[in-house]
């Protein structure tokens, strides 16, 4: 399927591995010159690499932290006007919400609420006079099914997710569109970080507690990266104009909801 992206511009934030990677290599096949991001220079300049080997557009990196003022001035200067937008971030760490401290729970913020929305004031106008915009924030299912122990992250998500709702429906009419997607258990680094304490927790092997946590996904699997970056960019596609505000919830049917 065409996207009908081919020659747009995009950033992908935290992209150098993982969700945000598998992004970033689906708005490349489909013909976009991306820009990627990540504090790991070595790590975020080998994906840039063979990203541009494997897709053939230009692949641009930019090693920075977007918590800071210089970190986004470093990413706008490499892409100051993207046709595309994606925000992502890693969340806090699993951890009872009676040992957060002050500076914890504002980082929290900061990392998973203030930065997205500071790009989206940064890019935004450009978008609204050219008459196309995609903009997608990779947020997490917790934002629907709290889990104790993510609580921070689940709230910062979720203070996004409620902030731009107003706000995409204030673009729609100029063609800019802003989405959330939701994953659930992916099959990425965080994910084994995760499932590495649960075994720890639990005295188990890695793979019983692998396999433990994918008996508890209807699908019976984990996610592929490559499942969620095709999601991605359909969200991004010139077909997906009239999608906007929605929250697409990516989690191998966890959720027991039918809305």
């Amino acid at each position: 399927m065409d996207l009908g992206i081919a020659g747009r511009k995009a950033i992908v934030c935290a992209s150098s591995r993982g969700l945000g990677r598998a992004c970033a290599e689906q708005l490349a096949e489909a013909g976009c010159a991306v820009v990627i991001n990540g504090r790991d220079e070595a790590r975020l300049a080998a994906t840039a690499a063979e990203m541009a080997k494997r897709y053939s557009v230009k692949v641009t990196p930019v090693a920075a932290d977007l918590a800071t003022p210089e970190g986004q001035k470093a990413l706008l200067a490499a892409c100051p006007d993207p046709d595309i937008l994606i925000n992502n971030n890693g969340g806090p760490p699993l951890r009872d919400f009676r040992e957060l401290t002050r500076e914890q729970m504002l980082d929290g913020v900061v990392g998973n609420m203030v930065v997205a929305i500071e790009l989206i004031q940064k890019t935004i106008g450009p978008m609204l006079e050219r008459r196309f915009g995609r903009i997608v924030n990779i947020t997490s299912g917790s934002v629907k099914m709290p889990l104790a122990g993510l609580d921070l992250s689940s709230g910062a998500r979720a203070g996004l997710t409620a902030f731009l709702a107003g706000v995409a429906r204030s673009v729609a009419d100029k063609n800019v569109t802003i989405n959330h997607i939701l994953p659930g258990a992916f099959d990425t680094d965080r994910l084994k970080g995760t499932l590495k304490k649960l075994a720890e927790t639990k005295g188990i092997s890695l793979e019983e507690a692998a396999k433990q946590r994918a008996a508890s996904v209807p699908a019976k699997r984990f996610g592929q990266p490559d499942e969620f970056g095709a999601a991605c960019a359909f969200l991004c596609s010139a077909q997906a104009g009239y999608i906007t505000g929605q929250n697409l919830l990516i989690d191998g049917g966890v959720f027991p909801g039918a809305f």
